[in-house]
């Protein structure tokens, strides 16, 4: 198993805190910019292909959708699949990390509902 295997493999494992923090800055650097919010919430509804999610979140970019894919795989939020056929398939799905922000995001909606 090398480094990177290693590294990839804790992302799976919760840590049991010690004593819990303000940790609200690190959780937003793990789930990154606004698109990001936008993209977990099509994923929440299962696996995705990059033009499902596209079409979707019609006000993102390619390229801003293939970075904020990029930053939550590096995140172990979600994984992506490549499949090889003509032209590549690639699917998105959550990690157990990444099903984990459900009732955040869940309750993040639920107060956008009561005060804006």
């Amino acid at each position: 198993m090398t480094r990177s295997d290693a590294v990839e493999a804790n992302n799976y494992i919760p840590k049991v805190p010690e004593h819990i923090e303000c940790s609200i800055e690190k959780t937003l650097e793990v789930i990154g910019g606004k698109w990001s919010f936008l993209v977990l919430r099509e994923l929440f509804e299962g696996t995705k292909r990059f033009g499902e999610l596209q079409r979707q979140i019609r006000t993102i970019s390619p390229k801003s959708l293939s970075d904020t894919l990029r930053h939550l795989e590096a995140s172990g939020i979600l994984e992506r699949h490549a499949y090889p056929t003509v032209p590549v398939t690639v699917e998105y799905t959550l990690t157990p990390k990444g099903q984990d922000l459900h009732q955040i995001l869940h309750d993040m909606k639920l107060w956008a509902a009561k005060w804006t």
